[in-house]
């Protein structure tokens, strides 16, 4: 048939019945598991099974462009480290055109909305976030820029494909009126990157007015629909400021320097050798200070990154770190004249990200594992530092999910990060999201 002959309307109605008649053709809609996949979970397969879930996801693929030119809106709105209120008004105002129910912006900037399932306040109430703020400073340029269907922009990906996953998927769930046991709460976040320091997901979990009623949380916020990030990477990040007299490099050479005690502090830790397994990493990110090449600084920092999985470990290399500092500023006291002051040292904490893990045995992660048991996946857990380590520390059942497949995004945290939106692809990979969240949401 030579489609060019048809009108818009007649191609896009035969479109849309040959989108349907495929998903109801497919292994999918029939909800027949593979074989050596995890044991078949009669809640993933009546989830998936569901005419009106085959019917959301119909409308995804109908809504489509809708999705894609969302995604590329909110990409051209900066959203960078504490100044997503632009974005953040934006996505506020798409929440309440899905028609969820209590929009809502937090004090803390974060912006929400609920979904009302048949069980209200009796199924544990889930949480459904993806961040909108990215790494990219003030002043980027974050204009899309096409080619065919990859999308290239700066946070494109993460997590603005997240947030719009979110928009998409309460359009998609109202059109085909799906209906889920319990309530979920649709969230926007705030201060997940960077020394944002998972601020929003904090206060939505421990000050927010859904700090007590939240049980259950996902996070859109990966690359890959096939791993699943079960571990909070726990992080402790430090501003370290040395201050001495400073003085002219000749005039008042064999003073002590701050530039010196933490040279000495760095080769210290550099020196530090760590557990790898469970890893236990550390890093000196930034310097910066001094006046000029022929001054002895009066002033130096450096900021320093630690991380590791298991609590303890964090603890021990805390401890470590901070004995390395302080014997780096006794030992260029005791090397150089005070005659004029002593070096003295600021330790500043600017960042703390709390750490844990939701074992794969856990009811929600074998949840997680039938569902993707009947897409043909087997789920790679992994260790992260996502708005998962918040609730995660609390107790409260959490982990991460992928915004699409692997090989349709790259380049994350780059000027040229991209996201490929071919749409074959893309409602596939809408298609397991949507099942995860909704087989979880169900779980009593």
């Amino acid at each position: 048939m030579n489609h060019s002959i048809l009108c818009p309307p007649t191609q896009r109605r035969l479109a849309t019945i040959f989108t349907i008649g495929l998903l109801a053709l497919s292994p999918v809609a029939n909800a027949q598991p593979r074989p050596g996949a995890p044991e078949a979970n009669p809640l993933a397969m009546r989830v998936v099974a569901d005419p009106k879930f085959r019917s959301a996801v119909a409308a995804f693929d109908r809504d489509f462009e809708r999705y894609v030119a969302e995604l590329i809106k909110l990409t051209e709105i900066p959203s960078p480290p504490f100044g997503e209120w632009a974005r953040a008004q934006a996505y506020l105002a798409m929440l309440k055109d899905t028609g969820l129910e209590n929009v809502e912006q937090d004090a803390e900037g974060n912006v929400m909305g609920l979904w009302r399932g048949k069980s209200s306040g009796v199924v544990p109430l889930l949480a459904v976030a993806a961040h909108l703020d990215t790494v990219f400073p003030e002043g980027t340029d974050v204009k899309v820029k096409r080619s065919g269907t990859r999308l290239m922009a700066p946070g494109i990906g993460d997590d603005t494909r997240g947030l719009t996953t979110i928009l998409a998927l309460v359009r998609a769930m109202r059109d085909a009126k799906v209906e889920t046991a319990g309530d979920i709460l649709f969230v926007g976040n705030v201060g997940e990157e960077g020394l944002g320091d998972l601020h929003g997901s904090r206060f939505l979990l421990t000050k927010g007015a859904w700090k007590d009623r939240i049980k259950r949380f996902i996070t859109i916020d990966g690359g890959n629909l096939d791993i699943v990030t079960n571990s909070g990477l726990g992080s402790l990040r430090y501003k370290v400021t040395f201050k001495g007299p400073g003085g002219h490099s000749w005039g008042a050479f064999g003073t002590v320097s701050p530039a010196f005690a933490m040279g000495d502090a760095m080769a210290r830790l550099g020196q530090l050798k760590v557990p790898k397994s469970p890893k236990v990493s550390y890093n000196v990110g930034v310097v910066s200070g001094g006046t000029s090449v022929n001054s002895i600084p009066f002033e130096v920092a450096m900021e320093v990154d630690m991380r590791a999985v298991d609590p303890a470990a964090l603890k021990d290399i805390d401890a470590k770190f901070k004995k390395i500092v302080a014997d780096a500023v006794d030992a260029e006291n005791a090397a150089r004249s005070t005659a004029n002051g002593k070096i003295i040292v600021d330790l500043k904490l600017i960042g703390e990200r709390p750490s844990g893990t939701l074992s794969p045995d856990s009811p929600v992660l074998r949840q997680v594992a039938a569902t993707l048991g009947v897409f043909d996946k087997v789920p790679a857990w992994e260790t992260n530092s996502t708005d998962a380590n918040i609730p995660i520390s609390l107790g409260i059942p959490a982990f991460s999910i992928g915004r699409n497949s692997g090989t349709k995004s790259g380049r994350n945290h780059s000027l040229d990060e991209w996201v490929d939106v071919e749409k074959v692809q893309a409602v596939k990979d809408f298609e397991i999201t949507a099942a995860l969240i909704l087989s979880v949401a169900e779980l009593p």
